[in-house]
Order: C-alpha cells, then sequence, then structure tokens
C-alpha cells in the first residue's frame, strides 16, 4: 500500500491536468485551469464520501457491510475487512476456548476459587459455590475473607504456608467436611481448591470407632477369665461353690467374646463378598417357624410371643444371611422388652415384595439415634446392651445382608411405647404360586 501511493498519486494528477491542458487551446488558459480545478476538485470529492464512509464503518465495523470501492481504497477495505473476519475468529476461538475451560472447572470434583493478589473473586466453579455458599454472579470481585468467616479459615488463608492443607469440619453449618489447599500461581495470585471428604471423614471415624470399641469389647471377658484364673492358680483351698461360680463367669464371658468374634467375622465375610449371594429357596413359613421357636426359647417365658405370618413363599437368597438378619431383629426384640411385653413377629406379603417385621412394646428409641442404629458398635444404651449379651453388631449386620439381597431396612420407634423394624424384599427374591401372584398383580 504505502510503495504504491505516490504512483497513484502521479496517476491521478495527470489524469485531472491532462484534459485541461488538452482544452486550453480551445477554452483559453482560464477554461483549461477551471476544467483541471473541476477534476481536481471531484476526485477530492470522491476520496472525502470513500474516508466518510470508513469512517461511519469503523463506528460499527461489520463484515458484511464493508465498504466497496476501487483503486487504493478497495484494497484498505479489503484489508480492513480481512483483519476484522481475523479478529472475529480470533475471538470465537477465544470464547470456544473460555467455554471449554468453564465447562471443565465445572466438571472437576473439587472446588476452584481464582484470587487476585487482594484475595478478590475473578472466578469459581459450580463446586466451590456450594462448599462456600458463594455466588460468581454475586460475589465477583468481593474478598473470599469476607464471605468465608470460618475463624480456622480466615486464619490459614492468611498466614498458613501453601504445602498446609485445612480441614475444616461442619463448614457453613452442615455435617461436611472440606479439605482446603491454596495453590499459588501467575506473579501473585491464588487459588483456593476445596474437596468435599465427609464419606472418608467418616470412615475414618467409623475405623477409630471400630478398633476402640473392639478393643474395649475384649477387655472386659479378658479381665474376668485373666482375673479368675489368678485367683484359681494363688488359691488352692477355694471352697467348691467358689470355684464353680468362677467356672461359670469365665465360661459366660468367654461365650460373651466368643459370640463377638463370631459376628465381627461374619460382618467382614459380608463387607468383603461383592458377589451375589447363593440363590437357596427357602420357605418364608419355615423360617418363621424356626424364628419363633428360637425367639421362645431366649424368651424363657418372660414375654408375650405373638405371630402374624401370611401367604407363604419362596425366598431366593442365602439361608445362613436371611436367617442371621431375621434372627438378629427377632433376637434384639426380646433384649430391648421388659419382662410382661409383647413381641410379634410377622411376614406379610403385597406387590412391592415380601416384608418380615418385629414388633415390641420395649423401651422404645429417640429420634436422634436411629439414622446411627445400623452402625457398628452403635448402642442407645451401652450398659444395657453388655447386661443382654448384645455386641452393638447385629443391625449391622443386617442392613448387609438385606444389601446383598437388594432389601431395606425400615426402623419406627416411640420412646415408652416400643418399636417396629420391618425388613423388605423385593419381588425378584420371592418366588409365588400362580394365584397369589395373580392376586398381587
Amino acid at each position: 500500500m504505502r510503495s504504491s501511493f505516490w504512483p497513484y498519486l502521479l496517476r491521478r494528477l495527470a489524469l485531472a491536468s491532462i484534459p485541461g491542458l488538452l482544452l486550453m487551446p480551445l477554452l483559453g488558459i482560464s477554461g483549461g485551469l477551471l476544467v483541471m480545478i473541476a477534476l481536481l476538485s471531484w476526485q477530492l470529492a470522491h476520496n472525502l464520501r470513500q474516508l466518510t464512509l470508513l469512517i461511519n464503518w469503523l463506528s460499527s465495523p461489520s463484515p458484511d457491510q464493508v465498504p466497496e470501492a476501487t483503486g487504493p481504497w478497495g484494497r484498505a477495505f479489503l484489508g480492513l475487512f480481512r483483519l476484522q473476519r481475523k479478529a472475529e475468529l480470533g475471538s470465537e476461538l477465544l470464547r470456544e476456548a473460555l467455554v471449554r475451560f468453564q465447562d471443565a472447572g465445572a466438571a472437576l470434583p473439587d472446588g476452584v476459587v481464582i484470587m487476585d493478589t487482594d484475595d478478590r473473586i475473578e472466578w469459581c466453579n459450580p463446586l466451590a459455590e456450594e462448599h462456600m455458599g458463594i455466588s460468581l454472579e454475586r460475589d465477583r470481585g468481593q474478598q473470599l475473607t469476607y464471605l468465608m468467616r470460618q475463624p480456622q479459615f480466615l486464619e490459614w488463608l492468611e498466614t498458613t504456608p501453601y504445602d498446609t492443607p485445612l480441614v475444616l469440619r461442619n463448614a457453613r453449618g452442615e455435617r461436611n467436611t472440606l479439605l482446603f489447599r491454596l495453590v499459588r500461581y501467575g506473579p501473585r495470585e491464588k487459588l483456593v481448591v476445596s474437596r468435599d471428604i465427609t464419606l472418608i471423614d467418616n470412615a475414618e471415624r467409623v475405623r477409630r470407632d471400630f478398633v476402640a470399641n473392639v478393643s474395649h469389647e475384649l477387655r472386659t471377658p479378658i479381665t474376668v477369665i485373666s482375673g479368675f484364673l489368678e485367683t484359681l492358680q494363688d488359691n488352692e483351698d477355694m471352697e467348691r461353690d467358689s470355684v464353680r461360680r468362677a467356672i461359670e463367669l469365665m465360661r459366660s464371658q468367654a461365650e460373651r467374646m466368643q459370640h463377638l468374634v463370631e459376628e465381627l467375622l461374619t460382618l467382614s465375610r459380608l463387607e468383603s463378598d461383592h458377589g451375589e449371594p447363593p440363590a437357596e429357596e427357602i420357605s418364608a413359613h419355615a423360617l418363621l417357624d424356626m424364628l419363633l421357636r428360637e425367639v421362645e426359647q431366649l424368651s424363657q417365658g418372660r414375654h408375650i410371643i405373638l405371630s402374624a405370618i401370611g401367604q407363604d413363599a419362596l425366598l431366593v437368597g442365602s439361608r445362613s444371611e436371611l436367617h442371621s438378619a431375621f434372627g438378629n431383629l427377632a433376637s434384639n426384640a426380646v433384649r430391648y422388652t421388659p419382662p410382661g411385653g409383647e413381641i410379634e413377629l410377622c411376614w406379610t406379603i403385597d406387590s412391592r415384595g415380601g416384608t418380615f417385621s418385629v414388633r415390641d412394646s420395649g423401651i422404645g428409641i429417640s429420634p436422634e439415634h436411629l439414622p446411627r442404629l445400623t452402625e457398628r458398635f452403635y448402642r442407645v444404651d451401652k450398659g444395657r446392651s453388655r447386661e443382654t449379651g448384645g455386641t452393638g453388631l447385629g443391625l449391622a449386620i443386617v442392613q448387609h445382608v438385606l444389601g446383598r439381597h437388594q432389601g431395606r431396612l425400615e426402623i419406627a420407634s416411640e420412646l415408652g411405647r416400643g418399636s417396629v423394624f420391618s425388613a423388605h424384599l423385593p419381588p425378584e427374591r420371592l418366588k409365588l404360586d400362580e394365584g397369589t401372584a395373580d392376586r398381587l398383580n
């Protein structure tokens, strides 16, 4: 463009001058000059018009409305058109990259907040909004420390080294645990990365409680057995009745320890076995009759034992696991129902499957304990549970057995009015005769 300017200017001057010079013999010098001035004025008006078109286009550039022209103006407009298209292409690529970045940020399993040098929020993904209770639309440009008011978080953000994470429990008043990490990037910018570790933290808590509870449960029988053995060893003149009583207590504590170990092994096997349970066919009536006899034997006549056993069916699953699960529900009712109370075993079938339930008129359970009853070693009344021979593992075993059989456990209870524990099995775990199946469908 620059190299062709002077030749173009000379050509334009020549085109404006030659007609005037040629007409001078006819029109005279004044007439020729007037022709030259008219042609130069036309050239100036043409350039001013092209310049106006350029200015108007630059005020609102659009590739579809580039002015049309010839000569240098045409090349100038063509160059501007190409620059505009290139800029638009670059903007489109930038928008696509930004959208991909935001989509990737939203898909991250962690919350991410980008902050400037003054800890002001520049960008965050949806998971960070959920973790920290912030909003990108509302809080962009706000300092994160104004929005996250927990003292632990403020101290960590301002003084803690970058390689030290923060574990914040019950963040924002919720029952969760968040892990925060601080990452530096650029000259002084920061990333705050948050991760929800509630499940991991709960699993670690359960593991700690499990080790502590197992140690505590085993300590008592071992102490009793060891103490009586030392007494027998040191005192050869003990009376026969004292020896018999000591042996009976040691036997009782040894049975308790054996029961605990057996249930621990059962629970461990259930948790580690991810396959399908055996597809045995068990008569519901036969299983319920067996449970009824076991409950009567365990009760020793101290309770009123009732039964409401509906339509028979074949249960498809593991005989030993289902017997263990149903038996745990029944034996718990005996343990926690005062003498003279009622215990009822029920079996019903409907379109949703089969339900084995145990109703008792026992002491009942407060609502705050219900969500945790299936945790290992969780007890509402620890002293009473140990006195009645409970291990604290029964409902955990029930939960795992029903889970392996695609079932579920429901608990309804009220203090002082008893409880109902219901084990639901899906229709796929039942084999019904044609008449029963047609009636339920």
